[in-house]
């Protein structure tokens, strides 16, 4: 999928109803004015009257409305706009992220260097649709959530989804999905769930090895602001508008993840699931990992082993940045100490109603700008690291660093670097699980030059752009191997 396809092939592709493609890109067929995903079970349409779109905004753009069989908003994102870190990827991240509706176009364009006009062009030539109409997409999407999965009043759900006004609302609600708000909720098929929770499933493109990841993201699990039991991850979440929880799950449906939210703020919602789709990887695409790394006589026994490895993200970059200087030389479970040790601390106490389960979610992560006035003496860690932690969360709080989802990564990882007690493992670490950069390889990791055997570095382009995948495929196979042994 690394390669730029043309008509023919995307054609080809819809023919085959390959679901690889889903969300990468979009099937209008001018004869019914609808849009489709490439796998709808519907007859293929003829190729003369086919036209194709990159983005879900770009099609209804030209005029085309969702179909109702296949609902391709639905889809997973586009591994794309990971994987690109010029301008519009960026950009994209951004407007996922809810940038448009928190800020406005000319914020966003100034995030990027742009002006509004050059925005506007540059997004039209590349994705077919500019700032504003991406963000009318993405607030479409969010209010169908709401519509279709909480009992929350009409007029409640157009504010708190970013639209202007309850007519704004409607005509977008039926001018994208042909259908008006309430059409959509008499025909759900499921009851809203428990009060003050949001229930959703997160797409992703199969295989996933969704087990190993919640497993992972359990065994660094910090004391209060995470936990993970009987294959559940929960924990709390930073957002824009306030704090909430997420609960993490195997869904009952293939090709999907059951996550719960529950939020201050429910115009955090669009936010609150892009965050989760980053922290397990779910825009990824599996097979093109496997096309480039499968056939490596080094790697292919252990893609074998390990269908659907994902390289997971973080929901916070900021967190993750602080994590990985407690982490410093020291093991996962001394880190988890370390980490609920400072949480407890200065962490903010969760909000009662937030942590709808019986379980140990009673911290917001502390923030840069709390750590930075913090005595770098009084971390439980050597002076030198506890001064290292306080530089790096001033320069996220000064914005001297940023760590959004719309940062320069080269810049992110040259200016932390910059800082002293930042190496190259933790500013590598931060780029690829914070900044979700899905090419990082860790060749000082001491786990992976374990993996890579005598000599423990090699020639990494090869595996280029998934070598943030071969990292976790290295650490896993060290985990296989003693729990072979043992």
């Amino acid at each position: 999928m690394g390669a730029v396809m043309d008509d023919d092939q995307r054609y080809r592709a819809v023919h085959s109803r390959d679901a690889r493609f889903d969300g990468v890109f979009y099937t209008a067929v001018r004869t019914t004015g609808v849009y489709c995903r490439p796998s709808c079970p519907a007859v293929t349409p003829k190729r003369v009257n086919t036209r194709f779109f990159p983005t879900a905004a770009a099609a209804q753009e030209g005029g085309f409305r969702a179909c109702k069989r296949c609902r391709p908003d639905l889809t997973p994102g586009s591994p794309e706009w990971n994987l690109r870190a010029d301008v519009v990827g960026r950009v994209m991240r951004l407007i996922q992220d809810g940038a448009v509706d928190r800020g406005g176009v000319g914020t966003l364009a100034a995030a990027v260097g742009y002006s509004e006009r050059q925005l506007n062009r540059l997004l039209s030539a590349e994705v077919g649709a500019g700032p504003l109409a991406l963000a009318r997409t993405e607030r479409a999407q969010t209010a169908r959530v709401l519509v279709e999965t909480t009992d929350m009043p009409m007029a409640d759900v157009a504010f708190t989804s970013g639209f202007a006004s309850v007519r704004q609302f409607n005509e977008t609600m039926r001018a994208v999905f042909d259908r008006s708000p309430t059409e959509m909720r008499a025909m759900r098929r499921t009851p809203a769930g428990e009060p003050g929770t949001i229930t959703l499933r997160l797409p992703y493109r199969e295989p996933i090895d969704l087990a190993r990841m919640l497993r992972f993201l359990g065994e660094r699990a910090v004391p209060g602001v995470e936990e993970y039991r009987d294959g559940i991850y929960r924990r709390t979440l930073s957002l824009p508008h306030g704090p909430g929880t997420v609960e993490l799950s195997e869904g009952t449906r293939a090709g999907h993840v059951l996550c719960r939210l529950r939020l201050s703020e429910s115009r955090d919602l669009a936010s609150a699931v892009r965050r989760c789709r980053r922290l397990l990887d779910l825009d990824a695409d599996p097979r093109a990992v496997t096309e480039v790394l499968g056939g490596d006589p080094l790697l292919g026994p252990i893609v074998a082993a390990h269908p659907g490895m994902r390289s997971p993200g973080h929901v916070d970059p900021a967190e993750l940045a602080v994590r990985a200087v407690l982490g410093q030389q020291v093991s996962v479970r001394a880190a988890r100490t370390l980490a609920g040790r400072l949480v407890e601390r200065f962490g903010e106490p969760l909000k009662p109603g937030l942590d709808g389960a019986d379980g140990g979610l009673t911290h917001v992560f502390p923030s840069p700008d709390v750590l930075a006035e913090a005595d770098p003496t009084g971390f439980s860690i050597p002076v030198a690291r506890g001064r290292a932690l306080v530089g790096l969360t001033g320069a996220i709080a000064s914005g001297r660093i940023d760590l959004g989802p719309g940062c320069d990564r080269d810049e992110a990882e040259r200016r932390m670097m910059e800082l002293r007690g930042i190496g190259p493992w933790t500013a590598g670490y931060v780029r690829m699980r914070g900044l979700g950069d899905p090419d990082v390889f860790l060749h000082g990791d001491l786990g992976v030059q374990q993996a890579l055997g005598v000599g423990g570095r090699r020639d990494t382009l090869a595996w280029s752009p998934w070598r943030s995948y071969v990292t976790h495929l290295l650490w896993a196979s060290l985990v296989r191997t003693r729990e072979e042994l043992a």
